[in-house]
C-alpha cells in the first residue's frame, strides 16, 4: 500500500458495528470483563484502548516498524526509549538536539546514574571515538534541532550495532514522509506526534516504533506501569491529522525550498540552515537518506539580537510560538524558547548563537510568507 493510501485506510476500516468511517473514540476508562481472568482484548485505559491501538498500528505502519507504542508526548516516548537503561550505562547523544531531550538527559537520568557523551552530530567518526565498553545506546536526531544537520544513519547504525548498541533516531524533523531510519538501520524511532504527524498544533503526543519485540515488549511494560499514555481523544486527533500527512509535508517543503532560496541571498541574512540548499553541507546526505527536506530552516540575522527582536515584531502572518509542523507558520527563538533549558555557554558552543531563529514554514500561500518575511526585514 502507498503512503498516501495507508495514511487514510491503513488499520482504519470502518466500524464493524455501525459502519463509521471515523475510528470511534473510545472513551472509557474500564471494559467489562466476560469472567475472572477472561477479558476481549482490553482491561483497562491505561494498559490499552481501541483508538490508541489503531494509532500505534498506523504509525507503526507508516515507520515500516512491527511494533508501535503511543505516549502522552514526546519526551514521553523518549524517556521509555531511556529508560530501557540501567544505572551506569552510557549514551552518546548527537549535541544539536531539542532543549527538552538535554534537560530530560541532565536533570533526571544523570543524577540516576546515566552517563552522557555529547558529539558533533554530523561527524560519525565523533560516535566511534566516544563508544566505551558500557555504551548501550546512541541518540541522534536528524535533521537536528535546530541547525538542520544530517546524520548518516546507516553509517551509525553500523558503528551502534558492531558495538552491540543501540541506535534511537528522533525522526519528528522528517516525519515518515520523507524518512524511514528503521530502514537505514535504526532500532528504534522516536517522534513528537504533536509536530508534522498531527499536524494542526491542536495536541499533545509521541511515539516509538521498533521491529525488535524484545524492546518493544521492554517499553510497553514502560508504557503501562509509568502510564505516560495519550487518552483516546488524543490519539483520534493525531489518526485525523496523519490522513493528510503526505499532503501536508509536499506543501511544507515547497514553501521552504521557496523561502531559504530567497533568504539565502538577502542582504540581512548572515546564514541560512536548510538541507534543501545545494551549498548546503549536508545536502548529498539528504538527497541520497530522505525523500524530500522538510519544512524546518533555522537563519542567523545580521545586527545580533537586536535584528531579531526587531524581525520577529515585524511578522504578521508567521507566530511567534513554541512547537512546529502544525500548518501554520511560526517562529521560534531557540535561545530563550526551545534551547533555553541548555546552558549559555552550552548553546554558543553548540552553534545556538543569539542571532539565530528557527522557522516552522506552514501551508500558506508561499508568496504571502516571503512578503511577511521581507516586510520584517526592511532596514
Amino acid at each position: 500500500m502507498k503512503f498516501e493510501t495507508a495514511v487514510i485506510h491503513y488499520a482504519q476500516t470502518p466500524d464493524p458495528l455501525t459502519g463509521a468511517v471515523s475510528v470511534p473514540v473510545y472513551q472509557t476508562a474500564t471494559y467489562q470483563q466476560d469472567g475472572i481472568g477472561r477479558h476481549r482484548g482490553y482491561e483497562y485505559s491505561r494498559t490499552g484502548n481501541p483508538t490508541r491501538k489503531t494509532l500505534e498500528d498506523v504509525l507503526a505502519y507508516l515507520e515500516g516498524a512491527k511494533y508501535g507504542l503511543a505516549f502522552a508526548s514526546g519526551l514521553a516516548a523518549t524517556t521509555a526509549v531511556i529508560s530501557l537503561l540501567k544505572n551506569g550505562d552510557h549514551a552518546i547523544i548527537g549535541d544539536d538536539i531539542y532543549g527538552g531531550t538535554y534537560r530530560l538527559l541532565e536533570k533526571v537520568f544523570k543524577p540516576w546514574g546515566l552517563e552522557t557523551s555529547y558529539v558533533d552530530a554530523a561527524d560519525p567518526d565523533a560516535f566511534q571515538r566516544a563508544l566505551r565498553k558500557n555504551t548501550a545506546l546512541i541518540w541522534v536526531e536528524t535533521p537536528t534541532n535546530p541547525l538542520l544537520k544530517v546524520i548518516d544513519i546507516r553509517r551509525l547504525a553500523g558503528i551502534a550495532h558492531t558495538a552491540n548498541t543501540l541506535l534511537a533516531v528522533d525522526n519528528t524533523f522528517a516525519s515518515p514522509y520523507f524518512q524511514k531510519p528503521l530502514l537505514l538501520g535504526a532500532d528504534i524511532v522516536v517522534h513528537s506526534t504533536t509536530k508534522y504527524i498531527g499536524g494542526h498544533s491542536d495536541v499533545i503526543g509521541g511515539a516509538a516504533v521498533t521491529n525488535n519485540e524484545e524492546l518493544y515488549q521492554a517499553m510497553k511494560f514502560y508504557q503501562n506501569a509509568a502510564g505516560g499514555v495519550p487518552g483516546p481523544w488524543d490519539c483520534w486527533l493525531v489518526l485525523r491529522g496523519i490522513k493528510t500527512l503526505a499532503i501536508r509535508m509536499k506543501e511544507h517543503e515547497k514553501n521552504a525550498l521557496y523561502l531559504a532560496h530567497y533568504l539565502e541571498k538577502h542582504p540581512a541574512v548572515e546564514r541560512v540552515y536548510y538541507p534543501g540548499l545545494p551549498g548546503s553541507p549536508h545536502y548529498a546526505l539528504a538527497k541520497q537518506q530522505m525523500s524530500g527536506f522538510g519544512g524546518m530552516m533555522s537563519l542567523e540575522l545580521k545586527g545580533g539580537f537586536p535584528a531579531v527582536e526587531r524581525f520577529v515584531s515585524r511578522l504578521k502572518v508567521f507566530i511567534l510560538g513554541e512547537s512546529l509542523g502544525g500548518v501554520e507558520s511560526l517562529v521560534c527563538y531557540p535561545p530563550k524558547m526551545t534551547h533555553g533549558s541548555i546552558p549559555a555557554e552550552e548553546r554558543i558552543r553548540r552553534g545556538i548563537n543569539d542571532s539565530l531563529i528557527r522557522l516552522s514554514v506552514g501551508i500558506e500561500n508561499k508568496y504571502d510568507l516571503k512578503k511577511d518575511i521581507e516586510n520584517a526585514l526592511k532596514v
